[in-house]
């Protein structure tokens, strides 16, 4: 995306989670639970519930009862069980993130996700590195509105321009770069060191 606009740009990182450094099961172990394609379950579950979730409308309970569109009943339990087992750093973000706060980076995660971060939380310790700040299922604000990114930005004290956000979707890093934050789409590990050198925010 654009370069960076402010001599301070990056002193404060925003980080989505889900698929920039942490691997997501919703594509290949969630279907492969239920027995489905990726296409079957996105045509069968709900359409609202997850994202009613994770913008903290409903709870738990109700997620799972609302999982489905025809409200079929399933192994609640063995579900859970099955993203906890899967969450895992993607390859050398955990080395990244862990350099970039040695240096005195100020680290935030900026995450669409539901009160199951919690689980990440228990199973790999993002917090050694970085604050579970801007997560929507607390701040009920998802990316990509507007608002999830200036009100990160304003709780911080500091404009848009000085903030760094990374997400591995292009349309959250294109409302990102709207708002006036400098904005990186995540590729890898390796892309993402590549293009924080180039900017001068990595050494």
């Amino acid at each position: 995306m654009t370069a960076a606009r402010d001599p301070n740009a990056g002193r404060v990182i925003l980080l989505d989670v889900m698929g920039t450094l942490v691997y997501d099961p919703f594509y290949r172990e969630i279907p492969a639970f239920f027995g489905m394609s990726l296409e079957q379950l996105i045509a069968e579950k709900d359409p609202h519930a997850w994202l009613y979730f994770e913008k903290g409308q409903i709870d738990e309970a109700e997620l799972l009862r609302d999982f489905f569109a025809d409200r079929r009943p399933f192994d609640h339990e063995g579900l859970k069980e099955c993203m906890r087992s899967a969450f895992e750093w993607l390859d050398g973000m955990r080395e990244l993130v862990a350099g970039l706060a040695a240096a005195g980076h100020e680290l935030h995660a900026l995450s669409n996700y539901a009160p199951w971060y919690s689980w990440i939380e228990e199973k790999l310790g993002l917090s050694e590195y970085l604050r579970w700040s801007f997560v929507s299922c607390d701040t009920g604000l998802r990316k990509p509105d507007p608002k999830a990114f200036t009100g990160a930005a304003a709780a911080l004290g500091v404009p848009p321009a000085e903030c760094l956000f990374v997400d591995d979707r292009r349309g959250n890093v294109e409302a990102a770069d709207a708002v006036g934050m400098n904005a990186v789409l995540f590729q890898s590990a390796d892309q993402l060191a590549l293009e924080l050198k180039r900017r001068g925010i990595l050494g």
